[in-house]
C-alpha cells in the first residue's frame, strides 16, 4: 500500500463516501454483493440515508447516525449503498456482532476510513 498524505487520504474518503448515501445492516459479511441485509420486523426494517462530513485531514469521514428498525438477531456488518432499496453496493465494514433478543432500535454512526500505507 502506498504512503499518502492526511490530506490525500481525505480527499480519497470524500470521493469514496459522495458514491452512497444510504447504510444497510446485515447478519452476515456481505462480501461484494451486499448479501446477508436484514429483512423483516414490525416495524420493518430499511437502509437509513447518511450525510456524509469530512473534518479534521485525517482520512476519515463521519456519516450521520442511523437508526434501524430491527427483527430479532445478531447484527455483524453495516454498508453502503446508492439507493434505499436496490441500488448498487459500495463497501462494508464490520460491527463486531450486535444481538437484539427481540425487535429493537439499533443506532450507528457510519465511519468510513482510508488508512495510512506502510
Amino acid at each position: 500500500m502506498p504512503k499518502m498524505t492526511n490530506a490525500f487520504r481525505e480527499a480519497v474518503a470524500l470521493a469514496a463516501t459522495s458514491q452512497g448515501t444510504w447504510i444497510s445492516l446485515h447478519t452476515s459479511d456481505p462480501g461484494t454483493t451486499g448479501d446477508g441485509e436484514v429483512t423483516g420486523g414490525s416495524p420493518a426494517y430499511a437502509r437509513k440515508q447518511t450525510t456524509w462530513t469530512g473534518g479534521a485531514s485525517d482520512g476519515t469521514v463521519v456519516g450521520t447516525e442511523v437508526e434501524f428498525d430491527v427483527p430479532a438477531g445478531t447484527f455483524t456488518h453495516i454498508s453502503c449503498w446508492t439507493a434505499a432499496t436496490g441500488g448498487t453496493f459500495q463497501w462494508s465494514q464490520s460491527i463486531n456482532g450486535i444481538t437484539f433478543p427481540g425487535q429493537g432500535k439499533l443506532r450507528i454512526t457510519p465511519m468510513f476510513s482510508v488508512p495510512q500505507g506502510s
